[in-house]
């Protein structure tokens, strides 16, 4: 006798909701790490504005507004660290604000990440952050994520 596999059907075959799919996961991954390191590194900068707990010196705030870390650090605290996570709930719950927000997170981030290139010069974790700000804007675009998410180009469905 021959077996066939069981597969459960997608909440949206049932006429539910979609299910979390891999891209989800991917996004929702990516939103909570970028959550994470700037809760972590705002937080370092708010803590020493000198930069010292990440051996940053203030020197390369040369040429830009900034003569310590509190302000960028404020703002890698709220914008890229708590609003991340927050994107991250709202995604978790199908909050569709959190397409949108999400969208700002990976767009905010590439912006955030070419300013500080230009105003301090190149670093490598810059391509890093920058690529993974790319890459929570991308996913933001793929078709099971805006599904799941109840938009379709930005529009409720």
């Amino acid at each position: 006798m021959e077996s066939t596999p069981v597969t459960r059907p997608s909440r949206s075959a049932a006429g539910g909701k979609p299910r979390r799919h891999g891209l989800v996961w991917l996004l929702l991954g990516f939103l909570v790490l970028q959550g994470i390191g700037g809760i972590f590194g705002g937080a370092a900068f708010v803590l020493a504005p000198d930069g010292d707990l990440l051996r940053m010196p203030t020197s390369h705030l040369d040429g830009t507004p900034f003569s310590d870390y509190l302000i960028p650090g404020l703002l890698l605290l709220t914008v890229l660290g708590v609003f991340p996570l927050a994107v991250a709930v709202g995604l978790w719950r199908r909050r569709p604000w959190a397409w949108f927000g999400a969208f700002a997170v990976g767009c905010g981030l590439v912006i955030f990440e070419l300013v500080e290139y230009a105003m301090i010069g190149p670093d490598p974790q810059q391509l890093v952050w920058a690529s993974i700000g790319g890459l929570i804007a991308v996913l933001c675009i793929a078709p099971s994520v805006q599904r799941y998410s109840g938009v379709w180009w930005g529009r409720r469905t």
